[in-house]
């Protein structure tokens, strides 16, 4: 009985000891699964990663439980991309330390690859442009709810480009917390970068052959693999996926499929909206589903490949010609 009473003891010391060499785990924890993707690779073999968003859940509309609350409190990283995107974790992620909150949205070197978002909800059938646009992080009030109205398209995890700044950030934080893990980090970053390029390229080849086919996404979270890939979306269903567009927009979405012969109209797994099933009715338009957020994909250190490449399959299997 006296060897168990020593045994916490022991453990706290250990735990101290630890810590001072620079050996203890950080806790890294992301807001959303593909930022989780992008944490796991470079911390692949150093420490552990968990995500708060569960797998069928929404960014845009999800209510933080009790036990997320505690995990991100308890978080030596929290990894999320902002306010304006993330509003569920706002709060929480306030509470945290400066050197345990890694908003990616304000980073100088992300800021600077951000997209400007349209202002007018009704003028959604433009295609994006195909360079990405200069802009500074906003410093307006933000809303309860995710908004992308008048500010700038934060879905920056669909940016290859963006995921590479991303995991820097990320190593860097981690040798920071963690200096005897530091080659390691370093051996991870440098496998993330290759394995990212080759992707790249794969992809790149893979969507060649579609990228003059026209679609419609549900909602604006696509325009940063677009622009990458020299995709040819002719527009989106709504900037907000909580709101559904009305008659008038459904009307010349219709028109708009018709008159541009679209190839496809995509749904997500996290909505599947009555009105692309109407929209498309008595068309020739194919459906198919994109997943923005790769819920089907477990956390490992090549998860961020598959994502993109399992993405770049959706937009294949439903764009590629007719027989």
């Amino acid at each position: 009985m006296k060897r168990k009473k020593h045994l916490p003891k022991l453990a706290l010391g250990l735990s101290i000891m630890l810590g001072m060499n620079g050996l203890a785990q950080a806790d890294v924890v992301t807001s959303i699964k593909p930022l989780g993707f992008i944490a796991a690779a470079i911390a692949d073999g150093v420490t552990p990663v968990t995500v708060v968003l569960p797998d069928g859940a929404s960014e845009h509309d999800y209510a933080l439980r009790p036990s997320d609350v505690r995990r991100i409190k308890n978080a030596d990283l929290l990894v999320w991309v902002g306010p304006e995107m993330e509003s569920f974790i706002t709060r929480s992620a306030s509470q945290l330390a400066a050197n345990k909150n890694l908003e990616l949205s304000a980073l100088p070197v992300i800021q600077s690859h951000l997209v400007g978002e349209v202002e007018d909800d009704h003028d959604h059938s433009s295609s994006p442009t195909n360079t990405l646009q200069s802009v500074k992080s906003s410093d307006g009030e933000m809303s309860d709810s995710h908004s992308h109205r008048g500010t700038y398209n934060l879905h920056i995890w669909l940016s290859p480009e963006i995921a590479l700044m991303s995991a820097t950030a990320i190593h860097d934080r981690l040798v920071q917390s963690m200096p005897a893990q530091k080659t390691k980090l370093d051996s991870n970053l440098s496998k993330f970068k290759v394995s990212l390029k080759d992707a790249d390229e794969h992809i790149r080849q893979q969507l060649n052959a579609v990228k003059d086919k026209r679609y419609y996404v549900f909602h604006d979270a696509y325009t940063y693999f677009e622009q990458h890939y020299g995709l040819s979306p002719l527009g989106y269903f709504t900037v907000n996926p909580e709101i559904q567009p009305g008659a008038q927009k459904l009307n010349e979405i219709r028109t708009q499929l018709t008159e541009h012969k679209a190839q496809c109209v995509f749904a997500e797994p996290q909505f599947r909206p009555a009105v692309i099933d109407a929209v498309s009715r008595g068309t020739k338009v194919q459906k198919g589903t994109l997943d923005p957020l790769g819920s089907n994909i477990s956390l490992s250190q090549d998860s961020y490949v598959k994502f993109l490449s399992q993405l770049s399959s959706q937009y294949v299997s439903c764009l590629k010609p007719m027989n």
